[in-house]
Formats: C-alpha cells, sequence, structure tokens
C-alpha cells in the first residue's frame, strides 16, 4: 500500500474531480487509469476513471474524468467532470478550443504540456488558478517514451494527495506485462514530468471551493424544430480538420531532389497528406506527368508511414521544430485554407 495522504479539497459531495483534455493518440486514457489504479488498489482510496472520445479515436479530441474519495466515502456518480479542481491538457492547440478550460474551480490548478512560454499563451488562459508549464513532449522525446507519462508525473506532484510512489509501481507493473523494455524510460520520463512542471502563474485570494456551475450549452434542435427527414444540415468537414496536433514530436520531411515519383507515400497515408499535380511534358508528343509538389502538414499525423514505404529516401523523419511545418506545408485545398 502506498502512503495515504488527506485529499486536501473537495467538492460537496466529498469529490476531487480532474479532467485532462488530449487528442487521441497522446495516452489520456491510459494515463487517468493508471491514476485511478493507484488510489484505489495501492491507495486504499476510492477511485473512478472512464474516457469520452469518438470512433476517429487517433486525431480526434479525448476528454479522460477521474473522481477520487477517501475510503469511507462511496462514489456513485459516472457523469462527465463539468467542475474539476485539476485540468491538465495535452496539446497546447486545444487551448483554441471555446470552453476547453470551461469549469475549472478558482485556485484549482491547471497543467498545460506546451513548448511556449507564459506570455505567449496567457491571452486565452484563466487567472483564477495556479498555473503550471511542462514541455512533456521534449521531455518523451529526449527519454523516448510518451507525452502521457510525464503528464502523469506532474499531476501526481501537484494534486497534493496522489503518491508518486504508488503511481510510478502501477505504471512500472503496466509496462512490465506488455513492454518490459520500455519501462526504465518512462520511469524517467515520469520523474522528469515531477520536476519540470513550472508554476507560471498564481492568483491572490483564490479559495477553490465556490464556484458557478459552467454552462451547458442547448441542443440546437428539438422534436418541434427537427429538420424533415434527419437531414444533417452541419456535417463534419474533412477539408478543414487539422490534424498536426496529433504529433509526437517528429513528422516526415520531403526531399525532391531525390523522390523518384513512384506515389508509395500516397498509397500508405492513411490521411491523404501528399499533393499531387500535372506536369506538361516539356517535348512534344510525350505525355504529361504526375508529380509530387509537397506535404499537408495540416492533415499529417505523423505516423511516418510514408518514411518506412519510401525506396529512394526522398522522405525521413525529423524532429519538428516551432514553425517548421507552417513554412513547408503545400495545402492539399488552398481554397479552404486561405
Amino acid at each position: 500500500m502506498g502512503s495515504q495522504k488527506k485529499i486536501p479539497v473537495v467538492d460537496e459531495y466529498g469529490f476531487y474531480e480532474i479532467r485532462f483534455d488530449s487528442i487521441g493518440g497522446l495516452g489520456a486514457h491510459l494515463a487517468g487509469q493508471l491514476l485511478g489504479e493507484a488510489a484505489a488498489i495501492k491507495m486504499g482510496m476510492n477511485a473512478l476513471h472512464f474516457s469520452s472520445y469518438g470512433s476517429e479515436k487517433k486525431g480526434s479530441p479525448i476528454k479522460s474524468f477521474m473522481r477520487f474519495a477517501e475510503a469511507d466515502r462511496e462514489i456513485r456518480s459516472c457523469s462527465p467532470v463539468e467542475r474539476p479542481h485539476m485540468v491538465a491538457v495535452f496539446h497546447d492547440a486545444l487551448l483554441k478550443t471555446p470552453g476547453m478550460l470551461a469549469g475549472l474551480r478558482s485556485g484549482g490548478t491547471l497543467i498545460i504540456n506546451t513548448r511556449k512560454s507564459y506570455d505567449e499563451i496567457k491571452a486565452v488562459l484563466p487567472t483564477n488558478c495556479r498555473i503550471y508549464l511542462i514541455d512533456a513532449l521534449t521531455i518523451s522525446l529526449q527519454e523516448k517514451s510518451r507525452v502521457n507519462t510525464a503528464m502523469m508525473g506532474a499531476v501526481a506532484q501537484l494534486s497534493g494527495f496522489l503518491d508518486p510512489e504508488a503511481v510510478l509501481s502501477t505504471l512500472a507493473d503496466a509496462f512490465q506485462k506488455k513492454y518490459p523494455a520500455a519501462v526504465e524510460g518512462n520511469k524517467k520520463t515520469f520523474l522528469r514530468g515531477m520536476k519540470e512542471a513550472k508554476l507560471v502563474f498564481e492568483p491572490k485570494g483564490a479559495n477553490g471551493t465556490k464556484d458557478e456551475k459552467p454552462p451547458r450549452p442547448k441542443p440546437k434542435f428539438g422534436y418541434l424544430n427537427a429538420p424533415i427527414g434527419g437531414a444533417i444540415l452541419e456535417a463534419g468537414n474533412t477539408a478543414l480538420k487539422d490534424m498536426s496536433s496529433s504529433r509526437q514530436g517528429y513528422l516526415p520531411v520531403w526531399h525532391e531532389d531525390k523522390c523518384v515519383h513512384c506515389g508509395l507515400c500516397d498509397l500508405v497515408c492513411p490521411d491523404h497528406c501528399f499533393v499531387w499535380a500535372m506536369e506538361k511534358a516539356a517535348e512534344a508528343g510525350k505525355p504529361d506527368r504526375t508529380r509530387l509538389k509537397g506535404i499537408d502538414y495540416s492533415y499529417c499525423k505523423g505516423c511516418l508511414r510514408c518514411v518506412d514505404s519510401c525506396p529512394s529516401g526522398a522522405l525521413t523523419k525529423e524532429l519538428e521544430t516551432e514553425g517548421y511545418a507552417k513554412e513547408h506545408s503545400v495545402p492539399l485545398f488552398p481554397e479552404v485554407r486561405k
């Protein structure tokens, strides 16, 4: 059993609640599951975890919810966490989403995985909670692990009641079963996550106990005004979808001078990132040719299947740096990217 600490602050039902806001593929669901297991199995607390995400999984938004309570307090609520004491944002691109931080309690804790400074993102951040920034992506790349492990370390350290040793032990047990070679790297990532989350803002005088519930958006249609025949008036638009937040530090880089324009990269790409164009033949009587013009990085999730399939070495795996994708992206649908 891990050391048992009293939960420092709870809501009116005796719960401490955490919400992870992430992108499918960054491991938020597993992180929440392991935190819940550590609390329930190794710390003797009551804990509940569940996630909400769409059928697309990788690349689609995901929310992971956790509730914790003392051993003598039962948890009988499985509703989404609307008023969390702590929110962990696994990718700073999500901060652009309206209502992303809705409901976070005054005096609560906000943890953001970002390479940016506080000054660069403070315009979209609340001012009633403690804010911590952590470069979980760089940590995971250096330790050859995942973003979620670094975020778990930060959450365990900053919660005030989760025992980091119990969480680390649960993490090691989980990886030992399926990926024993990854245990040490994930341990190092977890410990760095504990140490490298930096406090960048702290409010004055917030008590974190009394807040208004976040507004719930009302449905646009009901039985009185539903479209005839169940027509979908606002269908999902894949042309406008931005998958760049799914990348985990690497992206494919195209070297035009080595490309033989064979099209194998396009065959294996799950998101049609490659941009092709017809070129007129230089000599009369010869056929026109289809040639690769570049990559639209807004659709690239960084799976790197194209790199594995390229026979000429024209595609290489490179560490993504700030602004590279925007500068080198070739729009697949320029008319919707204006």
